[in-house]
């Protein structure tokens, strides 16, 4: 099973938790602390992924650790689910799909645009409203600026590119010239 499968599954299944609580953002900012603990410290990920530890050692870590940091209920117990199924070295796909999926259920989708040179407040405001009309939904843009696709812009939304650069359209020019 892939890694973005078990983040999908391990990340809905926390949003149906928190859903009907106010805790969700709460619980996505103390999962994000402990996902920057366990990135920065090599032993301690390395501990929890270490087949050689014996589980009741490395519940001894995170208990010690949780309390310390005094997370959430809700943050606490999804910790201990993941030791428990192994999951735990995952916590940076399931944090990133788990804010993924609080976006999607609150209407809201992120797309990334990529263009050519920086794009000014109209174009910005422009592309905001064309990728809501596409999608039916509020978006959140992040942009990108990459000089090699010459002129144009490439929008993601989720898994969906859509390429309008230049070099694409200079690239595909080509083939059909080359082929006939």
């Amino acid at each position: 099973m892939s890694v973005e499968t078990v983040a999908r599954r391990y990340a809905v299944a926390l949003a149906d938790v928190v859903a009907n609580t106010k805790d969700a953002d709460v619980v996505k900012n103390e999962l994000k602390s402990w996902e920057e603990m366990m990135s920065s410290n090599s032993n301690l990920s390395g501990a929890f992924s270490n087949p050689a530890i014996a589980h009741a050692n490395k519940e001894k870590v995170l208990e010690s650790l949780i309390g310390k940091t005094k997370p959430t209920k809700a943050t606490a117990n999804f910790l201990r689910v993941l030791l428990r199924n192994g999951r735990l070295t995952n916590l940076a796909e399931i944090n990133k799909t788990f804010g993924k999926v609080l976006e999607e259920r609150a209407g809201f989708v992120s797309a990334k645009i990529v263009s050519a040179r920086p794009l000014s407040d109209k174009e910005k405001k422009d592309l905001q409203s064309n990728v809501e009309s596409l999608t039916g939904k509020k978006v959140s843009l992040n942009f990108d600026i990459d000089q090699n696709i010459i002129g144009g812009v490439i929008t993601t939304i989720g898994s969906t590119v859509y390429d309008g650069s230049v070099k694409t359209k200079l690239e595909n020019l080509k083939k059909q010239l080359v082929n006939g």
